[in-house]
């Protein structure tokens, strides 16, 4: 677990530092805003959806690091998959990162997302790695008001 705990310090700052698909998205047909009251992260997802299927993805906003990385590896992480694709994503990243203890595996299924396993050991850290998914899944929805944490 310790390899897994340094790869994932080590993506978690990659992601900060140089965030991927940090941007406004022209031509954004889906859009949504979340915050995070407890450590002030605030991020808007943006969205190009055509027939079904997530073209792009960006995200623009300020927050923590865990909130930021987390938002850069879930816009690369869902382009190109289908709206029920991208909500089963969020549904796998979300029970793994709630999960009771760490005690179980991270799905196979979420890929490089599973360096963030570890999130679930720090309860007020969910929130931060969680935002800029309830976000995307909001604007999947094209829920109006802003997704809140809290």
């Amino acid at each position: 677990m310790s390899d897994l705990r340094e790869l994932y310090q080590e993506v978690i700052l990659d992601h900060n530092r140089k965030p991927r698909n940090f941007h406004a998205l022209d031509g954004a047909n889906r859009k949504a805003e979340g915050y995070n009251p407890l450590c002030g992260d605030h991020i808007t997802v943006y969205a190009k959806v055509e027939d079904g299927v997530i073209r792009e993805t960006a995200f623009e906003g300020s927050g923590c690091a865990i909130s930021k990385a987390s938002a850069s590896m879930m816009t690369t992480s869902v382009a190109g998959k289908t709206e029920a694709e991208a909500e089963r994503l969020f549904e796998l990243f979300h029970r793994m990162v709630t999960r009771d203890g760490g005690k179980a595996e991270p799905p196979a299924d979420l890929g490089k997302l599973a360096v963030f396993s570890g999130v679930c050991e720090f309860p007020a850290r969910v929130k931060c790695a969680s935002l800029a998914w309830h976000t995307l899944r909001a604007a999947m929805k094209g829920s109006a008001a802003p997704v809140s944490t809290e």
